[in-house]
């Protein structure tokens, strides 16, 4: 990755797996703590404002609920409340590191969260909240890449930071199956399209595309990784427009 990266604001995509450490499902707390240890120290150390999305697939996956005969927007739907847990767990992990967070979601639930409010959400990153979006987009056939990608519009993110489990970048093929698979260090979005790249479904890639929001696609399995892609040290893929 050629060019130095400067971001001021982020959207920091998280996986609903991240949250559930070697166990693979629910929440871990002791990862969570550990997730969020590092996310407090680098919104301390900087000036750099965070939002974050989380996934819900620790917990429930609407798609593969819709596949065994679930009505498709039900099982979306409770994949959002999915996404709620994850972001209140999350919420209450940054703020025993000793964060300020604010937790917004698409669907109201009042009693818990905050309505997600555009203006409302930067104002907090502009006195150094970190913003957690849960809930998706609040509609059924939406991942929670789109809700990154068009929150990202939204608040006029620099960058959006998929942090993955089992992955350190985008890779031609996949290298649990082939061990030549070959590791991109940068690609454009129109590569990322056009070869159906496993980085964010084309809804989310063409959203980023028209926005000009950079995706930084690297591994969260090493420690000190969220930090590194956000100070912009290369690791991981980029995707950004033309070089």
């Amino acid at each position: 990755m050629s060019k130095k990266r400067d971001f001021k604001r982020i959207v920091l995509k998280l996986s609903g797996e991240a949250l559930a450490g070697e166990q693979g499902y629910g929440i871990n707390p002791v990862t969570v703590e550990e997730i969020a240890k590092e996310i407090a120290a680098l919104a301390k150390s900087t000036d750099l404002e965070i939002a974050i999305v989380v996934g819900g697939g620790n917990l429930w996956r609407g798609l593969a609920g819709s596949n065994k005969g679930m009505d498709r927007a039900t099982a979306d739907y409770m994949g959002m409340l999915a996404t709620v847990m994850n972001s209140l767990a999350l919420q209450d992990a940054l703020e025993q590191a000793g964060v300020d967070t604010r937790v917004q979601t698409a669907i109201v639930m009042q009693e818990i969260a905050e309505p997600y409010i555009r203006r409302r959400a930067i104002r907090h990153l502009e006195k150094k909240r970190i913003v957690i979006f849960g809930a998706g987009l609040g509609k059924p056939y939406f991942s929670t890449d789109t809700t990154a990608a068009l929150r990202a519009a939204e608040i006029e993110a620099d960058a959006i930071l998929m942090a993955k489990k089992f992955a350190d970048g985008v890779y031609d093929s996949d290298p649990k199956i082939n061990p030549e698979a070959k590791k991109f260090e940068e690609l454009t979005y129109m590569d990322v399209i056009s070869r159906e790249l496993k980085v964010m479904d084309a809804t989310s890639t063409t959203l980023c595309k028209d926005n000009d929001i950079p995706i930084v696609v690297f591994s969260m399995d090493i420690p000190g990784n969220i930090t590194r892609a956000a100070m912009g040290e290369d690791v991981g893929t980029i995707v950004r427009g033309e070089k």
